[in-house]
């Protein structure tokens, strides 16, 4: 049984399968599918010079019913889940309301409350807002990934399962950090968590109901929130997703006796929710990003500075939000159990989504070889259909207009 929320009925469009078929991204995502023996389907949504062109399922969202995947159907977006929070911080710079310099932790820091201010290592108290973002705040995960160590945490703090953000910063705030923030970097979910408390702190918001009102709404988007757990809690228009036949089972995130599938209890989506814990659709991401890729055609929502500040990087160190930028090549992938997500940019003015709800063997290196296919079958168009599938969009256009008057 699906849960129903406000978000799950006010939804201002419903793209369904092109009309057009486009036999070069066809051919690649079915022999895709195929050939990784994956057992669910995919989404994909493309624009052209800021118009969506392209939106198509493939294979089934729900495999036992045998109910067709459609471009709306969310899903799980894992890592991509740090776009949208990197999106948060900026446009919470551009209101003056932090900078990327400004220090964490300590009686200075953004998240100064007493239950802080306590830490171990004198470094943390170094740690700045885009040390964060850029991966180079001070932990590897050399002894584990801390926002999937929820029994461990729970057993050593003395506390019932499940554990809170705020858990896990205490937990990580007792032990010696890896490196100097700033001196290195290392990918870090744990980073990403902990921006999600700077949002919600700095906003005075909780992080979600930020991210929806001040990023999404604006764009018309409501049907992308932080997700749950169980299979019982699956939202309106949520895939069911499919692991491989490989798979482990694993402790319940609420500490129930049985084991449990991986994707459906190994991890708690909700305390996730900064790092990992988004369900999206191929559409409504794809709106996101054509107000982030600095094109021409869309109006972004972040200034020109904003944007470069995320793309750039040092030798070593992450882009903020985005997982590579190779010249004027984007990416973002997202890997949990059970699915996998891509967002692209591409410099010629072609931006993509594609979303899974299975998975293989590979683990992360699904969502790689999946843009590596898409990105040839992109290539190999030689015309893309002279539509705009969000030009009924009201919202959109009302964005769209309004943000045209204002510049």
């Amino acid at each position: 049984m699906t849960k129903s929320f406000e978000s799950d009925i006010c939804r201002s469009y419903a793209v369904s399968n092109s009309d057009t078929t486009i036999e070069e991204i066809d051919n690649a995502i079915k022999r895709f599918l195929k050939s990784e023996n994956l057992k669910g389907g995919a989404t994909i949504a493309i624009s052209q010079n800021g118009k969506l062109v392209y939106a198509k399922g493939y294979g089934f969202s729900i495999n036992e019913d045998s109910i067709p995947m459609q471009p709306y159907n969310r899903m799980r977006v894992a890592s991509v889940s740090k776009l949208l929070t990197a999106v948060a911080i900026m446009h919470l710079v551009e209101e003056n309301k932090i900078s990327l310099h400004q220090k964490v932790f300590g009686p200075v820091g953004v998240l100064n409350d007493d239950k802080y201010l306590a830490f171990k290592d004198r470094r943390m108290g170094d740690i700045t807002i885009y040390q964060l973002l850029n991966h180079s705040g001070g932990w590897t995960s050399k002894y584990g990934d801390p926002m999937f160590m929820a029994h461990n945490i729970a057993r050593q703090m003395g506390k019932s399962l499940p554990v809170s953000m705020e858990d896990i910063i205490r937990f990580m705030q007792v032990k010696s950090m890896h490196f100097k923030p700033g001196s290195a970097s290392a990918y870090s979910n744990f980073g990403y968590g902990i921006l999600g408390e700077v949002v919600a702190k700095v906003s005075g918001m909780p992080y979600e109901d930020y991210v929806k009102s001040e990023i999404l709404a604006p764009l018309g988007i409501y049907d992308t929130q932080i997700g749950y757990s169980r299979l019982s809690e699956r939202l309106v228009d949520e895939v069911v997703y499919y692991e491989s036949d490989t798979s482990h089972v694993a402790l319940d995130y609420m500490g129930a006796p049985e084991m449990v599938r991986r994707a459906y209890g190994g991890s708690d989506i909700q305390t996730l929710g900064a790092a990992g814990g988004w369900v999206s659709n191929a559409i409504d991401l794809l709106k996101l990003t054509l107000t982030i890729d600095k094109f021409d055609d869309i109006p972004d929502q972040l200034s020109v500075s904003s944007i470069d500040t995320m793309v750039h990087h040092s030798l070593g160190y992450d882009p903020l939000g985005w997982r590579s930028t190779i010249g004027d090549s984007w990416y973002r992938s997202g890997t949990l159990s059970a699915t996998s997500a891509m967002i692209a940019r591409h410099p010629n003015g072609i931006n993509y989504v594609v979303l899974l709800n299975c998975c293989n063997y590979r683990g992360p290196e699904l969502a790689t070889m999946l843009r590596q296919v898409v990105d040839r079958a992109v290539l190999k168009v030689k015309a893309w259909p002279n539509v705009d599938m969000l030009a009924d969009d009201v919202e959109w256009n009302h964005y769209i207009n309004a943000k045209q008057i204002s510049n």
